[in-house]
């Protein structure tokens, strides 16, 4: 069944909602109607790395995370830039955080985070063909970086220190994505 997607009457901000958010007005096709409220992104998108050292081996990195007051392993992940395009994103961030470019880059999705309640999407990269290279980034102290076998993926699921949705997601989707596209 194709649905048609609702009218939207009315979007509003609300006020004094911090990130920024919205109430959206929609009238379904079934005419129901209803408000919506949900969080937009701010600033212009981010990306997951899925950084490959070689076929069988992804580049993972540790860093402090303050919302959930832990060191994280995951991905390479930064901010996009204004006018940044999300590989030169991607790139940059393997230099400042890992310390290697990529000749390869590969944009594979977007991943959210909420699709119900948030406009928050981020591109998801894979990087092969590494390089020695090296950028200054915003990052109080030098990342650890991680190797794990693309094999042993399934080990990092019940790990404390893997947590962000996002990356696991990120991660998966990459192995399955480079099993169709080698």
């Amino acid at each position: 069944m194709t649905r048609r997607y609702p009218i939207i009457h009315a979007r509003r901000p609300i006020r004094g909602h911090t990130p920024h958010g919205e109430e959206v007005d929609l009238e379904f096709q079934n005419g129901e109607r209803r408000t919506y409220r949900r969080m937009l992104m701010s600033g212009f998108g981010a990306v997951y790395v899925v950084a490959l050292e070689d076929p069988e081996t992804v580049l993972l990195i540790r860093e402090y995370s303050c919302g959930m007051d832990h060191y994280e392993l995951g991905p390479v992940k930064g901010r996009i830039d204004e006018g940044e395009h999300p590989l030169e994103t991607a790139n940059r961030e393997l230099m400042e955080e890992i310390g290697f470019g990529a000749k390869k880059l590969d944009h594979i999705r977007k991943i959210s985070l909420n699709p119900n309640y948030m406009t928050h999407a981020a591109d998801l990269v894979i990087a092969r063909d590494l390089y020695p290279a090296s950028m200054e980034g915003d990052e109080p102290e030098t990342l650890e970086i991680v190797r794990w076998p693309l094999a042993k993926l399934e080990d990092l699921l019940l790990r404390d220190d893997v947590t962000d949705g996002r990356a696991i997601a990120a991660l998966f989707t990459a192995r399955e994505w480079l099993a169709r596209n080698p």
